[in-house]
């Protein structure tokens, strides 16, 4: 069941922001709010829309103020392909990230206990750090005493349909994924150049 606030925010910025938010009783649920009755909701502002992708994109991941804003100092930075490209490789390298896009958490909160609690090694080192910044050809690994908890029951079963992104793997037989190479955009409903707009002002 979605919480009262993350209800709120699912229908002030968008059903994709969390994963319970993406469901047919979520838009039933939140349609009520604009039936005939509603009020007549108001024109947006230009810096009104960049704030509302802005935050789509902090709750989307789970992360701060200051950590999306670091996130898009560093994209802009980075000289080579376009910044947005480079946005979003910065927030789906992040550790976190990787154990949801590997389907081994239900959602990216799930993932950063479970990275928290010391559950993966990356590369033959333990690593507790969800922000932590895993690059291609690294190995994550679930680590040896953490295989036998009830987060990873029936892992072959949950994963057997699973898509995976074209960036990365997982082999259930070794309980390892490996990072193929740099994360490509795969989120349709997030507008990543609206929230660089934002903080170029």
């Amino acid at each position: 069941m979605i919480s009262k606030p993350k209800f709120k925010i699912g229908r002030r910025l968008g059903a994709g922001v969390y994963d319970k938010c993406q469901t047919s009783k979520f838009s039933t649920s939140s349609g009520k709010f604009a039936g005939s009755n509603a009020r007549r909701p108001k024109a947006i502002s230009e810096y009104g829309a960049q704030l509302i992708e802005k935050q789509k994109v902090r709750f989307s991941y789970g992360i701060t103020e200051r950590q999306l804003s670091n996130y898009v100092k560093k994209a802009v930075h980075i000289k080579g392909i376009g910044t947005a490209e480079k946005f979003y490789e910065k927030l789906e390298s992040r550790l976190d990230n990787v154990v949801y896009r590997m389907g081994l958490a239900p959602s990216r909160r799930s993932s950063r206990q479970m990275v928290s609690h010391g559950h993966f090694i990356i590369n033959n080192h333990k690593v507790t750090i969800p922000s932590y910044e895993v690059k291609p050809k690294d190995i994550v690994k679930i680590r040896e005493g953490s295989k036998s908890k009830k987060i990873f029951d029936n892992l072959t079963e949950r994963l057997k349909d699973y898509n995976f992104p074209s960036w990365l793997s997982f082999d259930i037989n070794k309980m390892e994924g490996i990072i193929l190479a740099k994360p490509k955009n795969i989120e349709t409903f997030l507008d990543l150049n609206a929230v660089l707009e934002f903080y170029s002002r």
